[in-house]
């Protein structure tokens, strides 16, 4: 199967994620499981009138399309037009050129939150009009219609994330190339569910002091960070903790609270992304499939049971009281 891979509004860091795939790397495994790149705008080597024929080739059906990746938002302005970004030396706009390659390809593909929903491209006043290819923030349509459907059957399947973890743009790539990705298979934003099916917070290391409602108060601290510090992976589709990034990180991991970047209309959340938003003491976002009494309560016992050694580990940079030897309490 072939892939052509077009970028559109954005910074590219979907790319530069894909790139960190190992064991194997992205072009060993890619060339094991028989998917070609026809072209890259970073990747390929080809340029000008060898890229114009080729997609001139697969617009009008000269040559098969398996798989279209687009990454990043698409601009739709001004007016419409989509002329605030050309396809250069086509003297056609990006958006006519998606529109024109989707319902030739097997399968359309949007990689990251730019492309599947708008994403940070789309934040503030969007002045370029961008929209994700099927979505527009939490509203199906965008680029191209709600009831669009690639020649497979299925529609845009939505790999977000900013940036993408590679292994989620690789497992799907391997998915459609062998037929095992199905309506089934998509959420009802149409991401993954191999990993949209879990949240960030399972495998989270923060999950003992989460446990206990030990939180941390500025980020340079080891605690939970739900309670004061804006994080909602308790709410965020993702594996991130499961299957870290590069083996080893994660976002919390690294001490910075999960923002939800997998989720529609994550960019504009209404508050600092450091912040918790709370009414009368309570943080707003509580786990979503938790009724807000039984978490309160469950909190109240949780914090009146805090170990001292969670309690001041939370509070500080790094361990200060290590777990004691079993059998023996502290």
């Amino acid at each position: 199967m072939n892939i052509l891979w077009l970028q559109a509004s954005g910074c590219g860091g979907c790319t530069m994620s894909l790139l960190c795939a190992e064991a194997p790397g992205l072009f060993d495994l890619l060339a094991g499981a028989g998917l070609e790149i026809l072209w890259h705008p970073a990747l390929s080597l080809e340029s000008g009138a060898e890229v114009t024929d080729l997609l001139e080739a697969l617009a009008t059906g000269a040559r098969p399309l398996d798989i279209l990746c687009v990454e990043g938002a698409v601009a739709r302005g001004p007016a419409g037009t989509g002329r605030f970004q050309m396809l250069s030396g086509t003297g056609a706009s990006l958006m006519d050129w998606v529109r024109r390659l989707a319902p030739r390809a097997r399968h359309v593909v949007a990689v990251g939150s730019c492309a599947a929903f708008g994403g940070v491209t789309s934040a503030g006043g969007n002045p370029s009009d961008a929209a994700g290819l099927q979505m527009e923030g939490t509203h199906p349509g965008g680029i191209l219609p709600p009831a669009f459907r690639a020649q497979g059957g299925l529609p845009v399947v939505n790999v977000a994330g900013c940036p993408v973890h590679p292994g989620w743009v690789v497992e799907t790539l391997l998915a459609l190339a062998e037929g095992a990705l199905g309506p089934e298979g998509l959420d009802s934003v149409a991401r993954p569910r191999f990993y949209a099916d879990h949240l960030v917070h399972h495998g989270c290391p923060k999950n003992e002091f989460y446990e206990y409602k030990a939180s941390a108060m500025e980020l340079s601290q080891i605690g939970c960070m739900m309670e004061h510090l804006g994080c909602i992976g308790t709410q965020a589709a993702g594996d991130c903790n499961i299957r870290p990034w590069n083996g080893e990180g994660s976002c919390t991991r690294a001490g910075y609270p999960c923002i939800g970047c997998t989720e529609p209309e994550f960019e504009e959340p209404r508050h600092p992304f450091t912040r918790t938003p709370k009414v009368g003491g309570i943080p707003v976002g509580l786990p979503s499939d938790m009724p807000k009494a039984w978490f309160m309560a469950l909190a109240s016992l949780s914090k009146a049971a805090t170990p001292e050694r969670v309690a001041r580990n939370a509070v500080s940079d790094r361990v200060r009281m290590p777990p004691a030897p079993r059998g023996r309490r502290r």
